[in-house]
C-alpha cells in the first residue's frame, strides 16, 4: 500500500489536465461557434484575391465593405490559409492563439503564486480559465486574429530583458574565473536573454500596435532591445517586400496611414479615444486634431509611468502600461485588441496582495481593509471584460466604458517595486541596505490621549 502513495499526486493531477483540457475544448467550440472566425474569413478571402492575381487591400467584402488591415508579413502567413478550409485555419490559429496565452500566464502568473508560497500551477490554470471567460480573448480566438500571438511574442520579451538583468547581476556578485571559457552561444543567448527586441519586433510585423513597446524599449535606454526590434521589424518588411513588392508599397504608401483602415472609426466595439470622439460628436470620423492632441497627452503619462515602473524593478506593469497606452491612442482598437486589461487585472491582485501583506508585518495603527482599493478594482476590470457592455446599453458611459477603463488605468495602476526587475541589481549592496535598515528602530505612532 505505501508504493501507491506517491502515484496519488501524480494521478490527480492528470485528472486535473484532463478536465482542463475538456473545458477548454468546450470554451473554445462555444466561442467558435458564437464569432464563426468572421475576421479570419475576412483575410482569407482578401488572400485568395490577391493569390488569383488581384491586390490584396483592392478586396472589400459583399456586405461589410471591409477589407483586409494585416501588413504584408502578416498577410503571407495567413495566406496558406487560403487553401484549408475555415474551420480548420480557424482551429489552428486558435490552438496557437490559446498556447501563447498559457505561456504568457506562466510568465505573468506563475511569480505571483511563488511569491506567496502556492504552486504555480494551479494558479496559472485558474488565471487561464478567467482569461477564456474575458472578451478580448473570446473575440481574440472567435474571430481568428493574430492578437494573442502578439502577445506571447512581447511577453517573451519581458522573460529575455529579466533573464538579461540577471545575468548581469550575477556577473558582478560572481564573476566568471580568469581564463574560463565562456560557455556556448547558444546557451548564452537562453540564459542571458539575447532574443530580447525580437519578439517586439515581429509582433510589430503582425500587428502594427506594438511599435509602442519599440518606443518604451528607447525610452528606458534598453537600446540593445531597442535595436533588435528595429531590425527584426525592418528584416519582416523588407522580406515582405522582396516576396510581395505590390503589395508592401501600398500598406506603406497607403493603407498604414487610413485611419479607418481596420473598421469604421465611430463603430460601438472601437474603444480608443479617437472611437471616444467620433461618438461624441455624433460623426463618422474622429475630429484629428483634437485626438492627435489628448492621444499625445495619454502617450506621454504612459510612457513616463511605465519608465518609472521600469526604473522600480516592475517590468511587467511597465509592459502593461504601454500596451494599455497603445490601445486608447490607436485609431481603431476593437476588443480582441485589448488583451493587456489581462495582466492589469493581475497587477491589481497582486498590488492588494502586498498592501495586506505589508499591513500585516505593520505596526497597530493600520488600515481596517489593506489592499481593498487595488481589489475593488482589480474586480471592476474583471468584470468589464467578461460583460462588455458597449453594445447593450445606449448611455455614453456604458458605449465607452472599455476606453474610459484604459484611460484610468493608464493614469492610476500601481506598480510593485522589485517584483519583477529588469535593471541589474548589485545583491550584496542590497543585503548591506537591507541590514542597515533593520537597525533603525521603526517609528512610533502618536498615543493620542483622551479629553
Amino acid at each position: 500500500m505505501p508504493a501507491m502513495t506517491p502515484a496519488r499526486p501524480a494521478t490527480s493531477r492528470s485528472v486535473v489536465v484532463a478536465l482542463a483540457c475538456v473545458g477548454l475544448l468546450a470554451a473554445m467550440t462555444t466561442i467558435a461557434q458564437r464569432y464563426g472566425f468572421r475576421g479570419l474569413a475576412l483575410d482569407r478571402d482578401a488572400a485568395t484575391n490577391w493569390l488569383a492575381g488581384d491586390g490584396l487591400y483592392a478586396y472589400r467584402a459583399a456586405g461589410s465593405h471591409l477589407g483586409t488591415a494585416l501588413p504584408p508579413f502578416a498577410a503571407l502567413l495567413v495566406a496558406p490559409a487560403a487553401a484549408l478550409p475555415l474551420a480548420v485555419a480557424g482551429w489552428s490559429l486558435a490552438l496557437a492563439g490559446v498556447a501563447a496565452l498559457s505561456l504568457a500566464l506562466i510568465v505573468l502568473a506563475g511569480p505571483i503564486a511563488r511569491r506567496y508560497g502556492r504552486r504555480p500551477w494551479p494558479v496559472v490554470l485558474a488565471a487561464g480559465a478567467l482569461a477564456l471567460t474575458a472578451e478580448p480573448v473570446r473575440a481574440a480566438l472567435g474571430l481568428g486574429t493574430l492578437d494573442l500571438l502578439a502577445f506571447g511574442l512581447v511577453t517573451a520579451d519581458i522573460v529575455a530583458l529579466r533573464r538579461g538583468a540577471w545575468a548581469r547581476s550575477r556577473a558582478r556578485w560572481w564573476p566568471r574565473r580568469p581564463g574560463a571559457a565562456p560557455p556556448p552561444w547558444h546557451r548564452r543567448l537562453w540564459t542571458e536573454g539575447g532574443w530580447a527586441g525580437a519578439g517586439v519586433g515581429l509582433a510589430t510585423a503582425l500587428t502594427v500596435s506594438p511599435v509602442f513597446f519599440i518606443a518604451y524599449l528607447a525610452a528606458t535606454r534598453q537600446w540593445r532591445a531597442a535595436l533588435t526590434a528595429v531590425a527584426t521589424a525592418v528584416t519582416t518588411a523588407v522580406t515582405a517586400g522582396l516576396i510581395a513588392r505590390h503589395e508592401t508599397a501600398a500598406w506603406f504608401g497607403e493603407v498604414l496611414w487610413r485611419i479607418d483602415r481596420t473598421g469604421p472609426v465611430d463603430a460601438p466595439a472601437n474603444q480608443s479615444l479617437a472611437g471616444v470622439l467620433a461618438r461624441l460628436y455624433d460623426s463618422a470620423t474622429t475630429p484629428v486634431l483634437l485626438w492627435l492632441s489628448f492621444s499625445l497627452l495619454l502617450v506621454a503619462v504612459g510612457l513616463i509611468r511605465a519608465r518609472s515602473a521600469h526604473a522600480d524593478g516592475d517590468e511587467i506593469t511597465a509592459f502593461t502600461l504601454v500596451g494599455l497606452t497603445a490601445a486608447i491612442a490607436g485609431p481603431v482598437t476593437d476588443t480582441h485588441e485589448l488583451v493587456w486589461l489581462l495582466p492589469a487585472v493581475l497587477v491589481l491582485v497582486d498590488a492588494a496582495a502586498r498592501r495586506r501583506a505589508s499591513a500585516r508585518r505593520s505596526l497597530p495603527g493600520r488600515p481596517r481593509h489593506p489592499g481593498a482599493g487595488p481589489a475593488v478594482a482589480a474586480a471592476a476590470v474583471y468584470l468589464l471584460v467578461v460583460l462588455a457592455p458597449m453594445g447593450s446599453f445606449a448611455d455614453p458611459v456604458s458605449r465607452n466604458s472599455y476606453a474610459l477603463a484604459l484611460i484610468l488605468l493608464v493614469n492610476a495602476l500601481p506598480w510593485r517595486p522589485g517584483a519583477a526587475s529588469a535593471v541589474p541589481v548589485d545583491r550584496w549592496a542590497t543585503r548591506r541596505a537591507s541590514r542597515r535598515a533593520m537597525t533603525i528602530p521603526p517609528p512610533r505612532e502618536p498615543l493620542v490621549r483622551g479629553s
